[in-house]
């Protein structure tokens, strides 16, 4: 059958939504999914407005401050039509069709159902609402508001120890994306240390950079730091402090593979069913992401955990090259993982430009979260899926009227 249209209705300002620029509009005749009566929504807020394609009547109405940013293909172009439908959040609209999850995702703003166009003029809305065909019986099954009482979890609780009990249903579960915020411990002070804001890593790692960057640069500097010393005199290279830029730069590009490395074989593997503390540690390393993947507290790395990770690699690379190449090669590193975590925030919620770089690395992340999963692990950069063939699957599908 052919896919739905969706209205979205939104009643606040949300930072990251690509519609805060559009023009207010009337409320449109709204239908009560439990009894069908049409019935005007109350007048919306200053700031509120309805965004979408027209659709065919009747349409489900969604409520939707954060689907719109989390759009599989970025938010679309800025629109300036006014007391125009606005295009661009239809469900199934060209080039692309929306997964099943991003789908599921909608359902959670569900509130009823449009009976009649709001430009055209309603006379008598009684009549109108007895003469308009009632929605597909498949869809309105689909279309209900979400029952969180019947999900796997209690998500009254800390979700940590229950997911370990999940087991073999809990691969599917937890690639089910919901929009609300996370808990994963009981203690507050446990809490605290797994989750942060994204201004945290700019504040914390970026001055560190600047400090490892000038202090090693002035050992090369002195000329007396060598390459394979330690095995061989005839063929050791001493190193100038004119390869410190391109030392950084190999520091970044490393990055850009241990970036890549991490989310594919270590974010993403498939925890043993039987192993309640594999689960455990997979949905407290990532799982939590994909379950909440716009829990902003939960999209950078925490200060805390990331420290321990860092200073690991600190000391791996110290022990297997000579004191100034290592620490150069780690600053640049380093500035790699913040760019990371900074471009992996803003592909959530930044309102990025048709055409851009980032436009579509967002297209490329998004689909990573609702549609393909084991494919599309590079956040700031395509080049490793490119090599490695794990680029999500472009699918060109044709309107459908």
């Amino acid at each position: 059958m052919p896919q739905k249209s969706y209205l979205f209705q939104r009643r606040s300002v949300h930072r990251g939504c690509p519609f805060s620029h559009l023009q207010r509009k009337a409320p449109p005749a709204l239908a009560s999914p439990a009894t069908g009566h049409t019935q005007r929504t109350r007048p919306l807020p200053a700031q509120g407005h309805l965004v979408g394609e027209r659709p065919a009547w009747p349409a489900p109405l969604a409520s939707c401050p954060t689907f719109a940013s989390a759009n599989e293909k970025g938010p679309p172009a800025p629109a300036s039509r006014s007391g125009q439908w606005e295009r661009g959040m239809q469900m199934s609209r060209p080039p692309h069709r929306h997964s099943a999850n991003a789908r599921r995702w909608l359902e959670q703003y569900y509130v009823g159902e449009l009976r009649g166009d709001p430009q055209e003029p309603v006379e008598n809305e009684a009549v109108a609402a007895a003469e308009t065909p009632k929605m597909d019986p498949e869809m309105e099954v689909r279309l209900q508001v979400v029952d969180w009482d019947k999900d796997l979890v209690d998500w009254k609780k800390p979700l940590l120890w229950q997911v370990g009990q999940l087991g073999e249903k809990y691969h599917e579960w937890v690639h089910q994306p919901v929009s609300r915020p996370i808990r994963l411990f009981h203690s507050d002070f446990l809490e605290s240390l797994s989750k942060t804001v994204w201004y945290s890593v700019p504040i914390i790692w970026v001055p560190l950079v600047v400090y490892l960057s000038w202090f090693y640069y002035r050992i090369l500097a002195q000329g007396n730091v060598w390459l394979f010393k330690s095995f061989t005199s005839e063929y050791a290279l001493v190193v100038h402090k004119s390869m410190f830029p391109s030392l950084f730069v190999l520091g970044l590009f490393t990055w850009s593979f241990i970036e890549y490395f991490i989310h594919r074989f270590v974010f993403h593997m498939k925890p043993s069913s039987n192993s309640h503390y594999l689960i455990m540690l997979h949905f407290a390393l990532h799982g939590q992401h994909h379950k909440a993947p716009f829990d902003g507290s939960r999209l950078v790395f925490p200060p805390v955990p990331a420290s321990l990770l860092i200073g690991f690699f600190y000391v791996f690379v110290r022990l297997i090259l000579p004191e100034a190449v290592a620490g150069t090669i780690f600053a640049g590193g380093l500035l790699g993982y913040v760019l990371y975590d900074l471009t992996h925030y803003y592909l959530h919620f930044g309102s990025l430009h048709k055409g851009s770089f980032l436009y579509g690395m967002k297209a490329h992340h998004m689909k990573h979260h609702f549609a393909h999963q084991q494919s599309g692990f590079g956040i700031s950069s395509k080049l490793w899926d490119y090599l490695f063939h794990t680029l999500t699957p472009e699918k060109q599908h044709l309107k459908t009227q």
